[in-house]
């Protein structure tokens, strides 16, 4: 996770199909990954297959990457050439580009050319390898001066309709029709981006092109409604009621300022940087949005969004000549121009200074929002060179890469906060920063924290680090870049986003993807001894005086401070109109509104490009598995897969033998494993020796639903990646992990305890969805209670008992006690299952380390021979509607109920998937987002617990909400698509169910199938249905889903006390109001 974290990333790639809220995969401690909207990160912890329907919408805010994207975006290995013959295409001069430097990257087994376009300027990097997954990138410089959120808004707005796509949302059709692997655009504080990827070739092109129209010209430049929609309004639907302000990214931003972790890092990027672009918030402050006139929108378009200020991406497979004719399209209709939009670089400041801000806090003692405290540096205001970038990136993981690194152990050990706060080094604005601290803090204790990072920097200077230490720092980079796993996102687009952190500031793109040379300097430099780390402490933070010390403190009066001047400022505004000002308002807002709601006609959606079923392939993708039964009823799964020599491993161990009151406990017992160290090392050795051995381990409970069952699947994770030769080194750590690990250490328990706390009070405040959605399923089923359980709300209740708890010497040892419980009934062979994915050689030489480390298991738990435990429906939470309240000044709304209980004789059809998929690209997605101006509006439907869900993001909305749900089933009642809209929903469907997978996630996938019960024959039958999706399954599905609106549908909302009491008042009785915050 970034540093200076602007809000979320909204971005993702297209994942396996959904199951909503079935799976709780728990992320490996220490890891920072970055966060996706509307689902919950956890990148290696997480499945392919379990993660929530993630929609993909424009806005995604993104502040700094770490060092860690340079390993994100690691080299390419095969099917990419090995050696550097220039493949064919690659001319001096075509299609009115001229070739201005061609290099072979051999990181990335690439060739790599860069063009200039000769009427405008325009520079192109276009990538050749093998990658099927083709990307392409517009990038313009969009820097600001006011903080009334312009690019943010003409991000959002430009991909509302375009001259060759005159229609309301292509972007919205392309997520119902379109292969992507990848479909959003992103706001930096400088730059504004508008990446896409496919696998197709011909999908890849029809995204480029309606991209393309899309950002040169934009439907919203000359219609103030798309400005108003996505930016801001008056509403009013009639002269007696109050005025408001309405609008998409309005809303978005006061959900981002109602997050003190958003606060926070809004205040220090403001701090560092006093003098140029970066003091403004180029997201949009919601005090200043209103601020924003359609005629600024205007010329801020047409000042930036110039070919001459554009730098262009292509990547992968594709033809390299068609990308110049794709480009020349469109910029031979410009002329060159100056464009002045070049980033003022911040001298560095020689006096330390100190900041105070304040963020809206409850005012009970559940949450005890405590001050925020951190200390920020930039590092420099010149350019560094790409082996000193490397040595900070190495520096960064040695001072807080781990829980064990010696400067975040030191924050954590002390006390004096919650929650480590800051993630280190980050390098993707112009000049570099580095920004740690804790949140949860007395703020009487502030200069302490100050004092420690500072005294321990002094420290580590001096003392450097150990030599184990350095090791691991140096193989598990190293591993991170060789290995090439981007997840779910596309490789191409993590190169680019790391070259053109450079290439926007005109400095050489290409020393961003080469990066072997300086790799090898550094690490000759480390072998002989010499001293790098502590001149990089001293001169970059001991002796850098550009220093900011933030201080942000909890004011339980802000919120109805900042409510109250808002409607102050529309009182004014309405006071300052006239009688035929306020009519034209009503009738703007009724013409808005009307023309929110009218879809396009048929003939206007025909023009967006789209494939055709043929297109898709009729049969599914199986991924070789092989099934073996070891003794005492293990089993061994392989799946044979090009991995270039990294072994991937799972482990799993039944959870059911736990018996139920000690389920909330597994989460921290599975941090407990790796963060207390083992009988024989101490945390420190235990981490550094996973480091220098591995890629990783990670430990978290897996639960899922199983259609037909009561009784869900549950499992511990044990999850590993070592290179091929090291399978045995890896499965020795997990042996020593599970069956040695302490489990007594108090102060280090104590930590996470207060850790877990902190990240939940957060979570709720910006991730609200996601915790309404987890009330919803445990009302309904035993898999949706276990999510809750352990990380949901009952969670965050439990969690703050147990803070209070381990206080007392006899709580200690009566959870010490269940920690120990937990493991004796876990742990055996009899069960446990082996998940192996590698090529066909590395798992041979890799099964006898697995009966070695099987052998070392007890054979049974004696709560297994004694039939375990049983998990009831007597556990499920009560079926009432709940009102959820935390200090924000957004709402996320669910509603819910389940198909499989509720709808007498429903059974699972394939269709529901693409009913599911287009409901919420239409109906929800207008409604919501559009008219309600929610930043984001969607369905999920779990196909094996039965729960179907409708969720709202950001939402300023309750009870229209809920209307709009409600209105789903005569909508799709009342649809009758045409066979063109019905293959563009199938298509956009199989898009989600064939999304690309890289080979450890294929082999997850498989896992979690065999776990569920899910058979390729299933699959096949499901994917026909899908492919022959009709009318009548639209129908059949509105049907099933007007459950949800009757009786048996629940309602939970994360909402603020004043909220949840009006809609009392106008329905009483309607829900139970928990004050959580």
């Amino acid at each position: 996770m970034s540093t200076l974290q602007r809000g979320l990333c909204s971005a993702s790639a297209g994942v396996g199909r959904a199951t909503p809220l079935a799976a709780v995969p728990i992320s490996s401690p220490g890891s920072r990954p970055c966060l996706r909207l509307p689902g919950l990160a956890a990148p290696f912890a997480a499945s392919p297959l379990m993660a929530p329907a993630l929609r993909r919408m424009p806005g995604g805010l993104l502040g700094r990457q770490s060092f860690r994207a340079l390993a994100a975006a690691a080299p390419a290995v095969a099917p990419f050439p090995d050696t550097p013959t220039p493949p064919a295409g690659i001319v001096d001069k075509a299609h009115g580009f001229t070739l201005q430097r061609q290099q072979y990257v051999k990181e990335y087994g690439s060739h790599v050319l860069m063009y200039k376009h000769d009427k405008t300027g325009a520079e192109l990097i276009s990538v050749l390898n093998g990658d099927e997954n083709k990307t392409f990138g517009v990038v313009f410089r969009t820097p600001v001066d006011d903080s009334t959120g312009i690019p943010h808004i003409l991000e959002h707005s430009v991909l509302c309709g375009s001259r060759k796509y005159p229609i309301k949302e292509p972007f919205v059709e392309l997520m119902k029709s379109s292969l992507n692997t990848f479909l959003n655009a992103f706001t930096y504080p400088d730059r504004t981006c508008y990446p896409v990827a496919s696998t197709n070739t011909q999908d890849f092109y029809n995204l480029v092109d309606v991209y393309l129209d899309a950002v040169f010209h934009p439907r919203c430049v000359s219609d103030r409604r798309v400005f108003e929609q996505e930016g801001w309004h008056f509403e009013l639907d009639n002269k007696e009621e109050p005025l408001t302000f309405k609008g998409v990214v309005f809303n978005e931003m006061k959900g981002v300022y109602s997050s003190p972790d958003s606060r926070f890092y809004r205040v220090v990027q403001q701090a560092l940087f006093p003098d140029n672009t970066y003091r403004h918030d180029s997201g949009g402050d919601p005090e200043v949005i209103p601020d924003l006139t359609f005629e600024q929108f205007q010329n801020f378009h047409s000042k930036y969004y110039h070919p001459s200020n554009a730098r262009f991406w292509f990547y992968g497979d594709d033809e390299p000549l068609k990308r110049l004719a794709l480009l020349d399209a469109y910029l031979t209709e410009f002329e060159r121009k100056e464009v002045d939009s070049g980033v003022e670089t911040q001298k560095l400041i020689h006096t330390p200074r100190t900041v105070t801000e304040y963020y809206a806090a409850g005012d009970g003692e559940e949450g005890e929002q405590k001050a925020y405290v951190g200390l920020s540096w930039v590092l420099s205001d010149t350019p560094l060179d790409v082996e000193t970038e490397l040595a900070l990136g190495f520096l960064d993981f040695l001072l807080l890469g781990t829980p064990a690194a010696p400067l975040r152990k030191a924050l954590n050990d002390s006390r004096l906060g919650a929650a480590v706060i800051g993630g280190g080094v980050d390098d993707d604005l112009k000049q570099p920063c580095f920004t740690l601290g804790l949140k949860g803090v007395n703020p009487e204790d502030a200069d302490k924290v100050d004092a420690l990072i500072t005294s321990k920097l002094q420290e580590l200077s001096l003392s450097g680090f150990s030599s184990t230490a350095i090791e691991a720092a140096i193989n598990t980079i190293e591993f991170s870049l060789r290995e090439n796993n981007t997840g779910s996102f596309p490789r191409g687009l993590s190169l680019m986003l790391r070259a053109v952190g450079a290439w926007i500031y005109d400095r050489d793109p290409f020393t961003q993807m080469q990066w072997e040379d300086a790799l090898s300097s550094f690490k000759s430099k480390l072998a002989s001894g010499q001293d790098v780390f502590g001149p990089l402490i001293r001169s970059f933070l001991l002796d850098n005086q550009h220093r900011v010390a933030v201080r942000l403190l909890p004011d339980p009066a802000l919120a109805a401070a900042t409510e109250a001047k808002e409607k102050e400022r529309l009182e004014a505004a309405r006071g300052a109109m006239r009688e035929e000002q306020l009519a034209a308002v009503v009738d703007n807002t009724s013409a808005l509104k009307e023309l929110q709601e009218t879809p396009d006609p048929p003939e206007a959606l025909s023009c967006i490009p789209a494939l055709q079923l043929s297109d898709i392939p009729p049969t599914i993708t199986r991924v070789p598995t092989s099934a073996k039964q070891l003794a005492d009823g293990a089993t061994l799964l392989g799946h044979d897969l090009f991995t270039n020599d990294v072994l991937y491993l799972e482990a799993a161990f039944d959870l059911r033998p736990v018996p139920a009151r000690l389920l909330p406990l597994v989460p921290l017992f599975c941090r407990s494993l790796t963060q207390m160290g083992t009988a024989a090392e101490s945390f420190v050795e235990l981490t550094e020796r996973i480091g220098r051995k591995t890629g990783g381990i990670s430990i978290y409970p897996f639960t899922s639903a199983v259609r037909g069952q009561e009784q869900p699947v549950s499992y511990l994770m044990v999850r590993g990646k070592a290179m091929g030769g090291k399978a045995g080194d890896m499965l020795d750590l997990m042996r020593d992990i599970l069956l040695t690990a302490r489990l007594d250490d108090r102060g280090r328990f104590t930590q996470m305890v207060a850790e877990t706390k902190a990240a939940m009070e957060s979570g709720i405040i910006s991730g609200g969805h996601s915790y309404a959605g987890k009330r919803l399923a445990a009302q309904r089923g035993l898999a949706g209670l276990l999510s809750e359980t352990m990380g949901g709300l009952s969670y965050l209740e439990f969690i703050r008992g147990l803070a209070k708890k381990v206080e007392t010497d006899d709580g200690w040892q009566e959870v010490k006690s269940d920690l120990e419980s937990i493991r004796s009934v876990l742990l055996q062979r009899r069960g446990a299952i082996v998940n192996l994915t590698a090529d066909s050689a590395t798992l041979a030489a890799a099964e006898g380390a697995v009966a070695d480390f099987l052998s070392a298991l007890p054979p049974a738990s004696a709560a297994a021979a004694a039939g375990g435990s049983e998990w009831d429906s007597s556990l499920l939470l009560p079926r009432v509607n709940e009102a959820l309240c935390v200090p924000t000044q957004v709402n996320y709304v669910a509603k819910g109920g389940n198909l499989f209980q509720d709808v007498p004789g429903y059974e699972l059809h394939g269709s529901a998937y693409v009913v599911e998929k287009y409901l919420g690209n239409t109906w929800l997605w207008d409604r919501v987002r559009v008219v309600g101006g929610a930043y984001g509006g969607f369905c999920s439907f779990d196909s094996h617990s039965g729960m179907f869900t409708y969720m709202s993001y950001r939402d300023p909305n309750l009870l229209d909400t809920l209307e709009a749900y409600d209105g789903s089933v005569d909508y799709l009642r009342s649809l009758e698509l045409s066979k063109d809209e019905l293959t563009k929903a199938i298509i956009g469907t199989m898009g989600d169910i064939d999304a690309y997978q890289l080979p450890d996630a294929k082999g997850y996938s498989a896992l979690v199938r065999h776990l569920l019960g899910v058979t390729d024959e299933e699959r096949q039958i499901r994917r026909d249905q899908i492919l022959a999706t009709s009318n009548k399954d639209f129908k059949a599905f509105a049907d099933a889903i007007d459950c949800v609106r009757g009786d048996a549908g629940r309602v939970v909302a994360v909402t603020s006390s004043d909220k949840a009491t009006s809609v009392l008042e106008e329905k009483p009785g309607f829900w139970t109001v928990k004050k959580v915050l």
